[in-house]
């Protein structure tokens, strides 16, 4: 089994809610820096705020200011020095606004303007609304990044091209369905 069906097969494997909720962030971090790193630097994983208020599950610092790859393009656009990943391993529980709120929260002006969350299923339609209302008002952009996409970019980068171009890809859907 190639690295890469070995992984796509962990993460299909987690079970959803508290259950799976540490191997779902394991794997997911696992799959991301093997996808972004580099060019992203290695992840700050659970790093907490000063005051140890804030605790974010993963932040890949982005040192990529020049050039043309995408996370230049991105660190440039959405001044996103470092790149933060929350994940929802929900069971029952909805993505909501709540979740969304919290990740907005994390974002802060030495971070930047973009927040992923990873999640194990789709966030209903109030988290929709909330990330558009958020760019609205603070120009920060969330993005939703389910199971089937973290699989996506695998196999992306599987032939040879670069996963992060899924990113840019989303954050363009995302400006488009913006309103």
């Amino acid at each position: 089994m190639t690295q890469i069906a070995d992984m796509v097969t962990r993460l299909s494997a987690v079970p959803p809610g508290r259950e799976g909720w540490s191997e779902f962030e394991e794997i997911c971090t696992e799959i991301l820096t093997f996808l972004f790193v580099p060019p992203l630097s290695q992840p700050k994983i659970q790093p907490r705020s000063y005051s140890g208020i804030d605790r974010r599950d993963a932040v890949f610092p982005n040192r990529q200011d020049l050039g043309d790859n995408v996370w230049a393009k991105i660190y440039r656009e959405l001044e996103a020095r470092l790149i933060l990943f929350e994940f929802k391993n929900y069971d029952k529980t909805e993505i909501g606004k709540e979740e969304v709120n919290q990740t907005r929260n994390y974002l802060n002006k030495a971070m930047g303007r973009l927040g992923i969350i990873c999640s194990n299923k789709e966030p209903e339609s109030q988290a929709h609304i909330k990330r558009n209302t958020i760019f609205s008002e603070e120009g920060k952009v969330i993005l939703f990044i389910t199971k089937d996409k973290l699989e996506e970019m695998l196999y992306i980068k599987e032939r040879g091209d670069d996963p992060g171009d899924l990113i840019m890809d989303e954050i363009e859907w995302f400006y488009l369905q913006h309103e």
